[in-house]
């Protein structure tokens, strides 16, 4: 117990829990997404999806407490190691000598707590209805008779308004910066690529979150200018 308790206290312990956290949240941002561009197939599409969700009843609560685990421990770690690594340097360097280090690297601490705050809001706006809760009132009737919450109203009326579309546009910006350095940090973290393949990696990680861009872009873009209503 000593023994593993004196692990996960040290600094490859903690950057194992950030990488096991992290991948926890790429999976659920990737299934995320796929799940809500069902709103370009229409109200009956997404509402169906939504209530299989909902259907899912403790399993959905097991996994929304496990994300949330995930959540906080990938958080506290990533504080953890910061304050380690000025402790170890309180003096910084003369020169800097991080030319090599990629803009993404360099902002992972700031695209970090950009997207815990649109993650608060996030859940206060579709989840909780507590922004705005004139968006969260819509009933929906599937064709199958079942009235359900009408997930697609709430979104098309939340990205109908400018403010809400163009900044939750501005958190993905952060969001596909924090993933394009991301996944090749955890795979080198948990030794599972050789440092040759870490190129490869970069590339296939700078793609991953273009993707995520791209795809969660697309829904408030489409919205605010009409395509989609």
């Amino acid at each position: 117990m000593t023994l593993s308790l004196d692990f996960f206290r040290s600094s490859i312990g903690k950057k194992i829990i950030m990488a096991i956290t992290g991948f926890i949240w790429f999976g659920f941002v990737i299934l995320h997404m796929v799940g809500n561009l069902q709103v370009f197939q229409g109200p009956e599409k997404l509402n169906t999806y939504a209530k299989f969700l909902k259907d899912l009843g403790p399993l959905l609560w097991v996994a929304r407490i496990g994300l949330i685990v995930a959540f906080f421990g990938h958080v506290c770690t990533a504080i953890l190691l910061k304050l380690e690594n000025s402790s170890a340097r309180p003096v910084s360097y003369a020169k800097n000598t991080t030319i090599q280090a990629s803009f993404a690297s360099r902002t992972m601490a700031y695209s970090g707590l950009l997207l815990l705050t649109f993650l608060v809001y996030h859940l206060a706006h579709f989840t909780l209805g507590y922004t705005n809760p004139d968006h969260y009132t819509h009933e929906y009737i599937l064709k199958n008779g079942d009235v359900v919450h009408d997930v697609y109203a709430m979104v098309i009326l939340g990205f109908q308004d400018p403010t809400i579309a163009i900044s939750y546009i501005v958190f993905m910006v952060f969001l596909a910066l924090h993933f394009s350095h991301a996944l090749g940090s955890m795979l080198q973290t948990l030794g599972i690529l050789a440092p040759k393949h870490n190129p490869a990696i970069q590339k296939i990680s700078t793609g991953l979150g273009l993707l995520v861009f791209v795809g969660n872009c697309s829904m408030p873009l489409s919205i605010l200018l009409g395509y989609v209503r």
